[in-house]
């Protein structure tokens, strides 16, 4: 155990309300501010993404013991299921038999968590707006406007939890030395939605993760435990089947008709949905350092916010309090080297889950209705089943292993290489499942 202090969290999110219950644990006293009223008094709808919870996650919640909580209110994931065009299905099971993600609806985990954190003692404070931190003595400076009166809060220590345009951040952002970016992808999201049956169940498989790849654009869907789905639609801002030209009801109507013939079944408030649900931007941020001194520290978006196409965000986020939680049990009081360790440990391994996070928007969109692209992920998985000490494939080394994030993308570009190479032999398609390829792969493996 530490030496108690009084720390003040910056954000009731997923990540701010996780590091409260571990603070919490630790003995320490933990404030929550969050400028947005209780979420568990609002309705929570019409920006949201579902959030799949994976093996870094589920190691942050086992530690503090809430996994078996957790589960509870999740859905197992264990396969894609990519709706073509012309309404035929295809299966991308992940990982090995039994492996699976779980889908979970982002305002049901959130209410728990908080639930969750209270439990432990910590205390939440809603619709308090912190505007400004004095780094060097960690004072948070609160009050109703940015131009109006504040009040000075006076804490041992500051945790930046409150997102990718985060108020503790913006502080940091002054100092010399401070790297940072922002970068907005030309692609936006918007919520849609499909509704239970009438007896509660599901009108899809909720089992999978639904997309309807269509190129530069396409829908994903995730199951919710009430027997709804939450879509998403991912499209451009601009251009050729984008939102700008998504006007009236008839082009809406009759864009859906083209391209996601199967959904006018299962969606049917689309006109409502579409026009009443907001267009969402995709943003990513990077900075660095994540830290000041011994006394606050950002975590989560806030210090690396990425684009949500490998569901790695939460995941990722959850992480950060994983290794922190590591350094605090390796430093003890030692808080100027916590940080400084914590920080080191996670920048690359946040900057490899973004560049992976990129990927695979084009490998959802467009991949995964390729002919070439499931040939080469089939033959993977055959390879990867006799030889798993030889080949695990990039996705499971992201979802289902507890590997650095950086060193997946280092092993998953070089196997890559080692893919192209496999496809151009002759007769591929054909022998795919072969000696020759089988061969063919180990010996590209020893050879480099």
């Amino acid at each position: 155990m530490q030496t108690p202090q009084k720390i003040a969290v910056v954000g009731s999110g997923l990540v701010g309300t996780l590091l409260a219950i571990y603070l919490r644990k630790q003995g320490h006293t933990v404030h929550v501010y969050d400028r947005s009223p209780d979420i568990r008094t609002v309705e929570f709808s019409g920006r949201s993404i579902n959030l799949v919870m994976s093996n870094r996650g589920w190691k942050a919640m086992a530690d503090v013991g809430l996994e078996n909580e957790i589960r509870k209110i999740g859905i197992p994931v264990d396969k894609r299921t990519i709706h073509l065009k012309d309404g035929n299905l295809n299966y991308q099971y992940y990982g090995k038999d039994g492996e699976a993600i779980f889908s979970l609806s982002r305002g049901v985990l959130n209410r728990r968590m908080i639930d969750l954190a209270e439990a432990e003692g910590v205390a939440f404070f809603f619709e308090h707006k912190i505007w400004d931190v004095t780094l060097a003595t960690s004072t948070l400076h609160i009050g109703e406007s940015e131009r109006g009166e504040w009040t000075e809060l006076q804490y041992d220590k500051v945790f930046g939890a409150d997102g990718a345009f985060s108020r503790i951040r913006h502080r940091m952002q002054r100092q010399s030395m401070f790297d940072y970016s922002q970068e907005f992808m030309k692609i936006g999201y918007k919520e849609l939605h499909i509704p239970a049956n009438a007896d509660g169940t599901h009108k899809i498989d909720k089992n999978s993760l639904h997309i309807w790849p269509r190129g530069n654009f396409m829908l994903m869907a995730l199951a919710n435990l009430d027997g709804s789905f939450t879509c998403t639609l991912f499209m451009p801002f601009e251009g050729e089947n984008s939102f700008e030209q998504l006007i009236d009801e008839a082009t809406l109507v009759a864009f859906f008709a083209n391209f996601f013939p199967d959904t006018a079944a299962v969606i049917p408030d689309l006109v409502n949905d579409f026009f009443k649900n907001p267009t969402s931007y995709l943003a990513i941020m990077k900075c660095y350092p994540w830290t000041y001194e011994d006394k606050v520290a950002l975590i989560g978006d806030a210090s690396h916010a990425i684009v949500p196409f490998y569901g790695h965000g939460m995941n990722s986020g959850f992480e950060d309090i994983t290794v922190l939680s590591e350094m605090m049990a390796k430093y003890g009081d030692d808080w100027k080297t916590i940080f400084s360790e914590y920080q080191k440990s996670r920048k690359p391994n946040a900057d490899a889950i973004a560049e992976l996070s990129l990927r695979n928007f084009i490998e959802m969109s467009t991949k995964t209705a390729d002919v070439n692209f499931l040939l080469q992920k089939k033959i993977e998985k055959s390879f990867s089943d006799k030889h798993p000490d030889k080949w695990i494939p990039l996705y499971s080394r992201v979802t289902f292993s507890l590997q650095p994030y950086s060193e997946a993308l280092a092993i998953g570009d070089f196997q890559n290489k080692i893919m192209e190479q496999v496809m151009q032999m002759p007769n591929i398609e054909q022998i795919w499942n072969s000696e020759e390829v089988e061969n063919k792969i180990i010996d590209l493996l020893n050879s480099n």
